[in-house]
């Protein structure tokens, strides 16, 4: 009975609680020791809640193994543990391509600035908000308050809706302020093509996004280029989250293993042969962003959990994962691009072990670039050129003292040299085996086995979108503290290395210079293509995949057989886009035992995966997909009779491109529901990826710009505009615009529906009733502005509305319409109404065929089946 399976530990009849519950009151577990530590969140939680204990803000580990790297000087070290057990400061930044961002800035520098002095004056020394000196413009700002305390103090409140209110509408970005950093030194220029390869959840794209989009026109487009990837399906729907608030269309969301991220050349994946030079060969980026995945001990302020869970074990067993992604990162990198690498760890191994191993790997090729003359405002230390690694409570200076069985999971490049045993490591092809653990008796080899087993669970985790944080790398650690006299002998008596690259040109970031997190960034520019003996490297062992294979690949045709995972073989190096994805490394199969290439191994996976699908997810219509299962294919839409109509019915100009710019996720072009509208780039990208086989999973891409609307009015157009795409649209439509004046603009945002008869200006309301029935646009018009170039006005404010037979109904959704109507009465000093002002008899008239106008839903075309939890949303929308 049963088939001898026991109930899990959660559906046992007595289960009572899985894990220990650390908000839970436990008058045996005495308060957490830490002082300073629990200044912000225990006070406060104490107050909400007397049963409420803090969280520990001690881990003698920690403390051993940092002292013992060096990374602060001796006498500063206690001010730098008192600032980790502090609380961190909030902080945001303006996005600067925003309409609004002047009123913004005016609005904290003249009211809030002022306001939050006064209020709570006698509770800091410091400014209670200020501009951070060194960001560009004071578009980001520093406050001197914890998140915590921006939700509980009463004299926040009102400055709190309006941080939550401005980030919801995408006119500001909650993002911790060394989080900001990376992009500023990537120099991104409007024609650039950007990777951000490990971009979820999004603060880091979307400040890329307004770099790009700062100097744009009304109705233009940058050249530029930003393709956001990130392994996890969910995190990627955090991402798609973040961005959309940008409106671009500039963007492409991908879904790879960052040290996978396929590459995309036309000579090498596909048999036709492109003469025309003005289309794209070749997918290369001109800057790269590496933010990998780290332990994240630089976040100890913001996560105080981190203190529990901290040990040395998280950085070495994600250090060949980060290497990895570099790599990769190098090889998609133009000649004289930039990538920056970055993490929020402290953590040497995982910082100047992973630049030094790229300079290595990559010789005269990459330089590290000395960028202190850049931001100089910004108070950062230089990278250390020497360090040491432990394992298991050893300390260890040189890869010559790592024990034998631990040698293949402490790898040479954990150390300042790089050198390792060389005469104990022959190369078969690209596998290196070490003979020392060959000869080793049976025990080692088991703790061999047993390392590289507890090693790959940091990596696995991270490729999986989980957290590297596991109990099982704990136990890497679990004898990490050692006597005080252990310590001293272990760790001031090892012989140490010194790295002989300007590793003095990384930056860290620490907190108690400027009252933030902890931080690690190296900028490096590639100088020259990797050289033919580093490539011919790279491919020794391996096979390239057939022409009948490539072509197969061209139309997206896979296997229905599942190669066994412990068939696999690992290997390192680089690719630098002229050697086929098939020959990268990764944890993916570069080679299956039936002889298939990785490319094809990942899309068989990917097909078992979505076949074991559950009954509910069975029972669904089968749809016509791409490559892709699971994600809906990316089709041109070129269905001639709805564009005639669009273009007919909006009077849109000729000079607005729409061939070969308007996408849909629906093939048939019938049942198409939304459209989406992609610049050049992305244009030329994805006719890129059509020619190489769909190379790239895409999970969301373009700016939504008409939408099927259903109607019982007769509109003569089935396809209305989207208030995302109507800034982009809106200096090109001639047809279906009205142009109110303040007070009725105002009306129409406060009571989102109002009869013809009942505007304030009775021409304007004679002028709505003349229009078509359906959708039409309202301009906000001064009453001393050119009609005629009202639109091309950058300050120009527009929305989106719908004409019935009797009535004007907005098509905004309620926050943005009430983030607008606040704007507009801020502007004009107008009266701000309250939500008690709206008058019952203003609602719609029944007899009038009023679509969903409530709020614009989530484009389920754009985003994957699967949704991100509300909860995980909220955390994303806040920090990074």
């Amino acid at each position: 009975m049963g088939g001898g399976r026991k109930r899990g530990r959660t559906q046992r009849r007595h289960f009572k609680q899985g894990r220990e519950n650390v908000w839970k009151h436990n008058p045996q577990r005495p308060p957490a020791a830490g002082g300073e530590g629990a200044e912000g969140g225990a006070a406060e939680g104490r107050e909400g809640n007397p049963s409420w204990q803090p969280f520990a803000t001690e881990n003698p580990a920690f403390e051993d193994y940092y002292k013992a790297q060096q990374i602060i000087p001796e006498g500063e070290w206690d001010d730098f543990m008192n600032m980790l057990r502090k609380p961190l400061p909030a902080t945001f930044r303006i996005n600067a391509s925003c309409q609004f961002y002047q009123d913004i800035c005016s609005q904290l520098e003249n009211d809030f600035r002022k306001s939050l002095e006064t209020e709570v004056s006698d509770e800091h020394e410091e400014d209670a908000i200020r501009p951070l000196p060194w960001y560009p413009g004071n578009l980001a700002w520093h406050l001197n308050f914890s998140r915590m305390q921006l939700r509980r103090n009463q004299a926040l409140e009102g400055f709190h809706e309006f941080l939550k209110r401005e980030n919801e509408v995408g006119n500001i970005t909650r993002q911790e302020a060394v989080s900001m950093v990376p992009p500023l030194f990537l120099n991104v220029q409007p024609d650039h093509h950007i990777l951000d390869m490990c971009a979820a959840p999004g603060s880091k794209t979307f400040q890329l996004l307004e770099m790009i989009h700062q100097s744009t026109k009304p109705g233009m487009l940058p050249n530029a280029l930003v393709v956001a990837n990130d392994v996890d399906v969910q995190r990627c729907n955090l991402l798609i989250h973040q961005t959309k608030r940008m409106c671009t269309a500039n963007l492409i969301v991908t879904n790879h293993e960052a040290q996978n991220f396929p590459g995309c050349n036309l000579a090498k994946f596909s048999s036709e042969t492109c003469t025309d030079e003005s289309k794209l060969q070749r997918l290369e980026f001109d800057r790269v962003l590496c933010d990998v995945p780290c332990s994240g001990d630089g976040t100890v302020r913001k996560a105080p959990d981190m203190w529990r869970k901290w040990n040395a074990g998280m950085g070495n067993g994600l250090h060949r994962l980060q290497v990895e992604i570099a790599m990769r990162g190098i090889g998609l990198l133009k000649v004289g691009g930039r990538i920056v690498y970055s993490t929020c760890s402290m953590n040497p191994v995982e910082n100047e072990a992973v630049v030094a191993e790229i300079l290595r790997r990559c010789g005269d090729s990459v330089e590290l670039l000395d960028v202190s003359n850049e931001l100089p405002e910004l108070v950062r230390r230089p990278g250390l050129s020497t360090w040491k690694v432990r394992d298991r409570g050893s300390w260890f200076g040189t890869h010559e003292d790592v024990p034998r069985y631990r040698k293949n999971v402490i790898s040479p490049s954990m150390f300042p040299s790089g050198k390792g045993t060389m005469d104990s490591h022959v190369a078969i092809g690209s596998v290196e085996i070490n003979t020392d653990v060959i000869d080793a008796d049976m025990k080692d080899s088991t703790n061999m086995v047993e390392g590289e087993q507890e090693t790959k669970t940091a990596s696995d985790d991270v490729n999986n979108g989980g957290d590297p944080n596991t109990e099982e790398t704990s136990k890497l650690e679990s004898n990490e503290v050692p006597n005080d006299s252990d310590k001293k002998s272990n760790s001031a008596s090892i012989r140490t290395e010194h790295s002989n690259f300007p590793l003095h040109r990384c930056m860290r970031i620490v907190p108690h210079d400027q009252n933030s997190g902890a931080f690690f960034i190296a900028v490096l520019q590639k100088i020259s293509p990797i050289n033919e003996n580093q490539e011919a490297e790279l491919i020794k062992g391996e096979h390239n995949i057939s022409k009948d294979r490539a072509e197969k690949l061209e139309k997206g045709l896979g296997s229905d057989k599942v190669p066994h995972k412990e068939n696999t073989v690992q290997q390192q190096g680089v690719d630098d886009g002229n050697v086929m994805d098939e020959q990268q490394n990764g944890d993916v199969d570069n080679e299956t035992s039936n002889g298939k290439s990785s490319e094809e191994a990942k899309v068989i996976v990917n097909e078992a995966e979505n076949d074991q699908a559950g009954p509910r997810d069975r029972r669904r219509k089968p749809q016509n997909q791409g490559r892709w299962r699971g994600v809906d294919p990316v089709i041109f839409f070129k269905d001639e009779a709805t564009i005639r109509s669009i273009v007919s019915f909006y009077g849109i100009k000729d000079t607005f491109p729409l061939e070969g710019h308007l996408v849909t996720r629906n093939p048939d072009a019938g049942h198409v529901k939304r459209i989406y509208y992609v610049s050049k780039s992305v244009q030329e990208v994805l006719e890129l990826n059509v020619k190489v086989g769909e190379r790239l999973k895409i999970t969301s891409l373009g700016l939504k710009i008409f939408e099927r609307q259903s109607s019982k009015d007769g509109s003569p157009c089935t396809f209305r505009l989207s208030s995302e795409g109507l800034p982009l649209l809106l200096p090109y439509i001639t047809k279906q615009i009205l142009y109110a004046s303040a007070i009725d603009f105002q009306h129409l945002l406060q009571y989102r529906t109002i009869k013809f008869p009942d505007f304030v200006d009775a021409k304007f309301g004679e002028e709505a009733s003349a229009l078509l029935p359906g959708c039409c646009v309202v301009v906000l018009w001064e009453g001393h502005q050119n009609i005629d170039s009202i639109a091309m006005d950058p300050s120009a404010i527009a929305i989106v509305c719908w004409k019935g037979k009797t009535n004007l109904c907005v098509m905004v959704s309620p926050l943005d319409g009430k983030e607008l109507l606040e704007r507009i009465c801020l502007r004009y000093g107008l009266k701000i109404p309250k939500a008690d002002d709206v008058k019952p008899s203003m609602k719609i008239d029944g007899s009038d065929e009023q679509p969903d106008l409530s709020t614009e839903a989530v484009d389920p075309e754009a985003v994957p089946e699967s949704k991100a939890s509300d909860m995980e949303i909220a955390d994303a929308k806040e920090v990074e």
